[in-house]
């Protein structure tokens, strides 16, 4: 008798081969059988109308802090992530000697924006070096799979100290430390390393992180610290991949080691006539294993009084007479209409980028998009829409209704009792669509990533990145082409797996772990996010809700019914090297 049988779902294997309706049979953690299934199981699932899907693999995540405390790791597991990948951007909290822990927990607020006060709460430092950190987060069940990097500015700080920071040049020896450092911590378990080279990513001080301005000697040397091992990938996100100096280490490294690198491009040199796409593709016929990552949607920040940021939270009357209130006080004192004119006719940097009025706010407008930034500003709604026309704008809304552009902003910021957020896609946003996403989401040897869940908690909700990938480019997508859903299915499931070489997952196959979702996929949608107070000491998050996961199944296990966790918690620590090994496959 088997353990668990799925019955007469639309199984989308992870194979991009089209989709089929059959059976699915589990024994233990496994999958057993997949096509007609004869014979009993102490519980069968009906499938009937749903696709059966392998749970996703997210291989950009940041629940560092949080997977030392939260058994469940939402909100990804909600979006039927069944293995996230964290320890991304060089950022995290391993190695650390005793007196640099707050120094890290400031570096990861500042890079990530999770709430120092939850990390400070939250996490119970049982380690110092990586193999301690590793076995600590596999002491803890949960309910999804997790793997992590060794990230660079820890391994930096641990071995340079104060210098980690500054413009102080390591020397032969000190690279070699952390190079060690990086080889124990992936021999150990690790599924890599990362870094970050981005001006983006500073601490709350607003200093630059640890190993943006290394040398191509550091990064190579950490790199290939690796070298002979059978896993470890490099992980950077970077503002050089338009460079040519960026490149010749970068293609050193996975020449050298024959291991792979995934890239997150944060310049818009790199994406110059392809630039980064056509040196992966020149890679990869050369033997090379270079992987671009790219999300399904611009990273948006997301204005509000429920997020941390909006136009006006400079202005002198909403700093200091409405900002220290709660919702529902903020609420009725900005209907005040003298409140309101105060607000209106007051100046700051942030208004004057977002009218598109002072030549000298050019370096702040750009950063938030040139021009009229309302023009690129959109209310979300219930049921958000992503890839909104110009007309759909806050701006263009207020040209059609007569008003100025802050008016309707500071109007539609009191909706829906103050629930209202508004996405602002980053990245300007000038075509008004996402075809250059669509182009790029089909180059082969890009990644679906940038999820980013667990991190940003005060102005961007990107964790349902899976939900909405599935949902928007396989289903409602009106303003170009779209993807086959087997095409989605597996750029999110098996490409992902077999990047970081989790070869047991991934696909619907005999002999891999039975990790599942069951979709109801007409139904299937995100929900506007929201704010809550979840976080240890009262930390606040921004997350997005979905419907229609009718079950989640990790290791044979239903996690999610529905939406509502069962209690189970057969997930833990994919140690690179070890579990992530290719398994005799049986006979189908």
């Amino acid at each position: 008798m088997y353990d668990l049988i799925i019955r007469n779902g639309a199984i989308v294997d992870g194979t991009g081969e089209t989709p089929f309706v059959g059976d699915i049979a589990i024994q233990n953690d496994r999958i057993v059988q997949v096509g007609k299934v004869d014979g009993a199981a102490r519980r069968e699932i009906d499938a009937t109308g749903q696709i059966v899907t392998p749970g996703w693999v997210d291989i950009h995540t940041h629940y560092d802090g949080q997977a030392t405390w939260d058994p469940l790791l939402a909100p990804s597991s909600w979006h039927g992530v069944t293995t996230a990948i964290m320890g991304n951007c060089g950022v995290g909290f391993a190695p650390v000697r005793p007196d640099a822990r707050n120094f890290l927990i400031e570096l990861m607020e500042g890079v990530e924006d999770i709430p120092g006060a939850a990390l400070h709460e939250g996490i119970d430092w049982q380690w110092e070096s990586f193999p301690e950190y590793l076995d600590a987060l596999e002491a803890k069940p949960r309910a999804i799979d997790i793997g992590t990097h060794v990230p660079h500015a820890p391994v930096r700080a641990y071995v340079l100290g104060d210098r980690c920071n500054t413009d102080y040049v390591p020397n032969a020896d000190e690279i070699a430390r952390m190079a060690a450092i990086v080889r124990e911590g992936v021999e150990a378990g690790a599924l890599g390393f990362s870094t970050s080279r981005t001006l983006l990513h500073k601490d709350l001080k607003g200093v630059y992180m640890p190993g943006t301005f290394a040398g191509s000697d550091e990064m190579l040397a950490l790199g290939l610290s690796m070298k002979g091992l059978r896993h470890g990938v490099f992980e950077m996100v970077s503002d050089h991949l338009g460079d040519d100096d960026e490149w010749k280490w970068v293609k050193g490294f996975a020449e050298q080691t024959g291991l792979p690198v995934t890239l997150v491009a944060t310049s818009a040199q790199a994406y110059e006539g392809n630039k980064m796409y056509n040196i992966a593709e020149e890679s990869r016929a050369e033997g090379m294993d270079i992987r671009p990552q790219i999300a399904g949607r611009p990273t948006g920040i997301l204005h509000g009084l429920t997020s941390n940021f909006h136009v006006f939270v400079a202005s002198p009357t909403f700093r200091d007479k409405v900002a220290p209130l709660a919702l529902a006080e903020r609420l009725a004192l900005m209907a005040k209409p003298e409140i309101r004119a105060a607000i209106l006719s007051e100046d700051s940097p942030l208004i004057r980028a977002a009218i598109g009025t002072s030549p000298s706010d050019a370096a702040l407008a750009t950063s938030l998009g040139s021009g009229s930034l309302l023009w690129r500003i959109f209310p979300l709604g219930e049921r958000p829409n992503y890839e909104p026309d110009r007309e759909q704008s806050v701006a263009g809304m207020a040209e059609t209704a007569g008003v100025s552009a802050l008016e309707m902003m500071y109007d539609l910021l009191l909706r829906d009792a103050g629930q209202e957020l508004f996405y602002q896609p980053l990245g300007g946003y000038v075509t008004y669509n996402f075809d250059f996403f669509r182009k790029n989401m089909q180059h082969p040897n890009v990644l679906f990533g940038l999820s980013d869940g667990g991190a940003h908690c005060g102005v961007i909700a990107d964790a349902g990145m899976p939900t909405f990938i599935l949902t928007y480019w396989g289903r409602d997508r009106t303003k170009g082409e779209q993807f086959p859903l087997e095409f989605l299915v597996r750029k999110l499931t098996s490409d992902t797996a077999q990047a970081y070489g989790l070869n047991d997952r991934g696909q619907l196959k005999p002999g891999l772990l039975a990790d599942l979702n069951i979709i109801d996929f007409e139904t299937l949608k995100l929900f506007r996010p929201e704010a809550i107070n979840d976080l240890p000491a009262g930390g606040r998050r921004l997350v997005q809700r979905t419907e229609g996961y009718r079950f989640t199944i990790k290791s044979g296990q239903v996690t999610f019914e529905d939406g509502v966790h069962t209690g189970a918690l057969p997930g833990g620590l994919v140690r690179g090297g070890r579990e992530a090994v290719i398994l005799p496959m049986a006979a189908e």
